[in-house]
C-alpha cells in the first residue's frame, strides 16, 4: 500500500539547515495499523506531510499504491488527498461555522457527491460515533471527546485508502482517550482503511499491529 524509499527532509538554510528524516525507508502493508511515537519535534508530522502530498521530500520518494507521489502535479496531489487520505488531528481542525453534520459532509460535498447521499452517509457515520442526536449543534459547544469524535466521522466519511491520525487523542482526557481508540480501529477496519498514527500515547501505540520510533531522523 505504502513504501517511503530512502525519503530526505531537511529545513533552513546554509549553516542553520537541520535534517529531520534521514534517508528513511519502510513499507506499510494494506489494512493494517501502524504506530509511529517519538520525541517533540523529531519529524513525525513532518512524515505525514511527506505521506499525504502536502509536502515533497528532499530526496527519495513516496509511493502510495503504485503511484509515485513526487511525479505528480499539485493538483492531482490535491484530488489524491480528497479521495484517498483521511486526517485525524490533535486539536481536531472543525470548522466552526458549520454545524456537526455540515462539517462532515462537507468532505462528501467537495468531492461532487450528491447532497441527499452526502448527508445520508454523513448521518449514518455519526450515528455510529454516538453523535446521531447533535447532528444540528454548533460544534464549539462539544465536548473535547465529541469533537474529536465528529473530526473521526469527517475523516472517514468518503471511506479513504489511507488514515492519518497526528496525536489523535493528545488533546483529551484519559478515560476519553481510553474510549475513542477501539472506535477509531472499528471503524477504520470495517473500511480496510491503513492506518498510520503519530503518538505520545504508549498505550495507544501498544494496539497498533506495528509499533516505529523516529529517532535521529530514522524510523527504527
Amino acid at each position: 500500500m505504502l513504501i517511503l524509499d530512502s525519503v530526505s527532509r531537511s529545513f533552513g538554510a546554509g549553516v542553520h539547515r537541520r535534517s529531520v528524516l534521514d534517508r528513511v525507508s519502510v513499507s506499510i502493508a494494506a489494512a493494517t495499523e501502524t504506530a509511529i511515537i517519538g520525541r517533540s519535534g523529531c519529524g513525525k508530522s513532518t512524515l505525514l506531510n511527506l505521506i499525504s502530498g502536502i509536502d515533497q521530500p528532499d530526496a527519495g520518494r513516496v509511493i502510495f499504491d503504485g503511484v509515485d507521489l513526487g511525479a505528480l502535479e499539485e493538483p492531482q496531489r490535491t484530488v489524491f488527498r480528497r479521495r484517498r487520505v483521511g486526517f485525524v488531528y490533535q486539536f481536531f481542525n472543525l470548522l466552526p461555522t458549520l454545524n456537526v453534520e455540515e462539517n462532515v459532509r462537507l468532505v462528501l460535498s467537495l468531492d461532487g457527491v450528491g447532497s441527499a447521499e452526502a448527508r445520508r452517509r454523513s448521518r449514518a457515520l455519526l450515528e455510529r460515533v454516538g453523535l446521531g442526536d447533535r447532528l444540528h449543534s454548533p460544534v464549539d459547544v462539544l465536548s473535547g471527546g465529541e469533537q474529536q469524535r465528529v473530526a473521526l466521522a469527517r475523516a472517514l466519511v468518503h471511506d479513504p485508502a489511507l488514515l492519518l491520525a497526528d496525536e489523535p487523542t493528545g488533546n483529551l482526557d484519559e478515560v476519553t482517550a481510553a474510549q475513542l481508540a477501539p472506535l477509531l480501529r472499528e471503524l477504520a477496519r470495517e473500511r480496510g482503511a491503513t492506518v498510520l498514527l503519530v503518538t505520545h500515547d504508549r498505550q495507544l501505540a501498544a494496539g497498533a499491529d506495528r509499533c516505529l520510533t523516529l529517532r535521529d531522523g530514522q524510523l527504527l
